[in-house]
């Protein structure tokens, strides 16, 4: 079930290897994804819906009813109709022959909508697994987030412990102090409100399946694992086969049974009646029958014929939109993915570890008195910010990532090897 976002799971299972076998109510994308296909109202909305169709397809396989008519003449009148002496008692049989194929037509229409409901639910089952993800993905944002927010937290209190000790030895003015504190008792705010942000993001997930309370405690993933993807043009050509433009073309079987429905309207229907009269006067038995053929049946068949038509043509347009969009959004996102890559690379590789070690180096000569508080302060700031860019940019490349997999449904994966980064 799990096949088309198997890949995605590619940055949690990378990165869950690592994760503590002990780890105790951890709750990974797969568990997620089989939570909500197990529960959510919209899927086993499509499921009903479904017996609704089956029921019309009944419905519409039904030929004309067959109607049995009982006609009284010359009765309970005056003179010689007076009671029943004069009755004459005719028992009649009647129907409808169906013309112009009406019969297949319904049959067709009935079942194109039955056909066209497996594409919906899957349609729908891709939404809420792209859903599901970015919830798994913002649970997992929030938890880095409050990691980073616990290391500025660790580092302004190294910052304080050291101006503490360069004011008990006269090397530093008591401002420098409470700078430090003041910049600690911000870091521990941000690290307060990361918390609220992770317990909130819980929450958000877990009501994907109905849950108010959630019952998981930590999440797998490392966002800066961004695996390599194929390329933009082998992309485009799955769009052709994703289940938004496959709509369409159940949309068009379903327009063209309409319109082979309405073409069947122009033929007239055959009315037809067979029965027996029996004459009251000789006691004698005769049989009746009639036939009738509406006029004008061609003519008042054009507007609807028109109309399915011009339904068609409409179709063809939005189907040709809904293309140009989906290949923009996917371009889009290729490109957002791309350059978040390798941005989340550079900053791995050319800037945070540089600014680790200035970072260290500054501790160690503002201690010595050889540099000042706000130069230290300043490189941790910098470190901080550099971090969060890092993981905002690897959030975004996540998202992105989702969302051509939402749209193609296929595998990402190119066939190099992934990249994968972790937070200093």
């Amino acid at each position: 079930m799990h096949v088309r976002f198997a890949v995605l799971a590619a940055w949690l299972a990378v990165s869950a290897v690592a994760l503590p076998a002990a780890a105790a109510n951890r709750l990974t994308l797969d568990d997620a994804i089989a939570r909500v296909a197990q529960s959510h109202p919209d899927l086993r909305l499509v499921d009903v819906r479904a017996v609704t169709l089956a029921a019309e397809r009944e419905r519409a396989e039904q030929r004309p009813a067959w109607i049995l008519g009982a006609d009284v003449e010359n009765a309970f009148g005056t003179g010689e109709a007076r009671g029943l002496d004069g009755a004459e008692l005719t028992l009649t049989l009647a129907s409808v022959l169906e013309r112009g194929g009406k019969l297949d037509a319904r049959r067709t229409l009935a079942q194109s909508r039955i056909d066209a409901l497996a594409v919906q639910r899957e349609t729908r089952r891709l939404d809420l697994l792209a859903e599901t993800a970015r919830r798994y993905l913002a649970v997992v944002a929030a938890e880095q987030t409050r990691t980073l927010a616990r290391r500025d937290v660790e580092q302004r209190q190294r910052t304080v412990s050291a101006a503490r000790q360069r004011l008990q030895a006269g090397a530093s003015p008591e401002s420098v102090l409470f700078t430090a504190q003041a910049a600690l008792a911000r870091a521990e705010l941000g690290r307060d409100r990361a918390s609220q942000q992770w317990a909130a993001a819980r929450q958000h997930l877990a009501a994907l399946w109905g849950e108010r309370t959630p019952d998981f405690d930590a999440v797998a993933g490392n966002p800066l694992t961004l695996p390599a993807i194929v390329p933009l043009e082998t992309l485009a050509a799955e769009l052709e086969r994703t289940p938004e433009l496959a709509q369409f073309a159940d949309e068009r079987r379903i327009g063209e049974a309409r319109l082979q429905l309405a073409r069947s309207a122009a033929t007239p229907d055959l009315q037809w009646q067979v029965g027996v009269r029996r004459l009251q006067s000789s006691n004698d038995t005769a049989l009746i029958g009639g036939i009738s053929l509406p006029l004008g049946s061609r003519s008042r068949a054009q507007p609807e014929i028109r109309a399915a038509e011009a339904d068609l043509e409409v179709l063809s347009i939005e189907r040709e939109a809904k293309g140009m969009s989906l290949y923009s959004t996917l371009v889009e996102a290729h490109g957002r993915y791309t350059v978040a890559q390798t941005e989340v690379e550079r900053l791995q590789r050319d800037v945070l570890p540089k600014l680790t070690k200035a970072e260290q180096a500054a501790e160690r000569a503002y201690r010595a008195g050889a540099i000042s508080y706000l130069e230290w302060a300043q490189l941790q700031s910098e470190k901080t910010a550099a971090r969060q860019q890092q993981l905002d940019v690897a959030l975004d490349a996540q998202r992105a990532l989702i969302e051509i997999q939402r749209l193609t449904g296929q595998p990402l994966l190119a066939p190099t090897a992934a990249s994968s980064g972790v937070i200093p």
